[in-house]
């Protein structure tokens, strides 16, 4: 029941900011009020941008020490980096906007926004983002789902004991 709570409390109140957090812009914001399952009321401004606002500053979390965090768009563009620059174009250029979080308002818009602004010039961004909600929150499932019902995937899988006898050279070996 908690889980459904934060999903609709989530997708009923909360919004990304389009840009990084103001304190002006977020006391401007029109409250939203939202009726928890145990009747308390409670209406909610400048807390509608604060709270996702970690997604992409994860300096303004409480409770984090140090910058040991990320921001989602700052992940996205250190993980592209790590990569073969050969295939560096195809990830900018597909990348999956998946998971609970994402179904946040305008998250899409600020991600993208932030995204072109740290991809090289000579790169094409693309976002891909389901419009469903459901297939949106599940979307890493379906995908693994698939991967997993492939008769090429199954002849990969290691088993608990194969990577305890032979490490990652059996994840080199069989996944070449």
């Amino acid at each position: 029941m908690c889980n459904c709570v934060i999903q609709d409390f989530q997708a009923s109140v909360l919004q990304v900011s389009d840009s990084p957090y103001d304190e002006q812009v977020a006391a401007q914001m029109p409250t939203v009020h939202y009726e928890f399952p145990n009747g308390y009321n409670c209406d909610f401004g400048a807390e509608r941008l604060k709270i996702p606002e970690g997604l992409f500053d994860p300096s303004n979390v409480k409770g984090l020490s140090g910058n040991t965090m990320l921001g989602v768009s700052h992940v996205v563009t250190t993980s592209v980096g790590m990569c073969d620059i050969d295939i560096r174009p195809g990830l900018y250029g597909s990348v999956i906007v998946a998971g609970g979080n994402t179904l946040i308002q305008s998250f899409t818009d600020r991600l993208n926004r932030e995204l072109s602004q740290k991809t090289p010039p000579s790169m094409r961004l693309k976002l891909i983002a389901n419009n469903t909600t459901v297939e949106r929150r599940f979307s890493s499932w379906i995908g693994g789902s698939i991967l997993a019902s492939l008769g090429t995937f199954q002849q990969m899988w290691i088993s608990k004991q194969e990577y305890e006898e032979g490490g990652k050279q059996c994840v080199e070996r069989k996944c070449p």
